[in-house]
């Protein structure tokens, strides 16, 4: 009498074999890395750096970092700080960061004169005025006045309604007051905007690139929440554009 083998994967050891290298391929867990966990750990370890009060790491899909935000104190110069920063991911990690992928935000004491050379002085520095945002149903507007000098400028801004987008709302409307201010502000492009959280309280962070062809220049802005968070964000951007309008183009306002 002929015997028909047992069909694979129902019994035998040939079916056995089978059902246990899909058990070992799909079913069985694994101990994958998540691409997230060595960003976390990059922020951690930047975090120790002396002089670093807040960092943010951004990264792709593979979980390479493409952005790297630093809020430190002034007790060293920002370029030693992106140094810094490149050392431990390329040591510890083994990543080399691109330079221009770092930014650092430096806050000043309060009350401390800046003198940072070039710097504008206080008497011709833009100053925030006020700012607001009205919610229409699902969309907003937001309302930022600036000030130079004796005069007042009014920039606004039109977005989505959702929280998550207010900053970046309330400092769009703040370039748009100051292109109206200086027109160098037209190189200015808005990278980022949100609010940040540090051991001692919350703080406003913003990214614009300057736009010089043939090159790019990238420079974040801080400043810690007092008032309110759109308060902070406009000031943030100030802190990021202060120093430099009139400087991307000769014929700003401001030189």
């Amino acid at each position: 009498m002929l015997v028909a083998d047992p069909p694979l994967g129902r019994g035998g050891s040939d079916g056995a074999t089978m059902a246990g290298e899909w058990s070992n391929d799909e079913l069985s867990p694994r101990a994958e890395i998540d691409p997230a966990t060595d960003l976390r750990e990059l922020e951690d370890e930047i975090a120790r750096l002396s002089g670093i009060h807040a960092v943010r790491v951004v990264g792709d899909r593979a979980g390479r970092p493409i952005e790297v935000h630093v809020l430190a104190d002034n007790s060293k110069p920002a370029k030693q700080t992106v140094r810094d920063v490149r050392a431990v991911a390329q040591t510890v990690f083994g990543w080399e960061l691109d330079h221009r992928i770092v930014s650092v935000a430096q806050l000043k004491p309060e009350g401390e004169p800046a003198t940072e050379t070039g710097e504008l002085p206080p008497e011709s520095r833009v100053r925030v005025i006020g700012t607001s945002v009205e919610i229409i149903g699902v969309r907003a507007e937001a309302r930022v006045v600036l000030a130079a000098a004796e005069t007042e400028y009014t920039g606004f801004a039109e977005g989505s309604a959702a929280t998550v987008a207010r900053p970046h709302l309330v400092a769009t409307a703040t370039v748009d007051a100051l292109r109206q201010i200086d027109r160098s502000a037209e190189a200015v492009h808005l990278a980022s905007a949100e609010i940040g959280r540090t051991p001692t309280g919350r703080v406003a962070l913003v990214t614009v690139v300057y736009v010089d062809a043939p090159g790019e220049l990238v420079v974040s802005g801080s400043a810690v929440v007092r008032r309110d968070r759109d308060d902070a964000v406009a000031r943030a951007v100030l802190d990021a554009t202060n120093r430099r309008l009139g400087r991307v183009d000769r014929g700003g306002t401001h030189r």
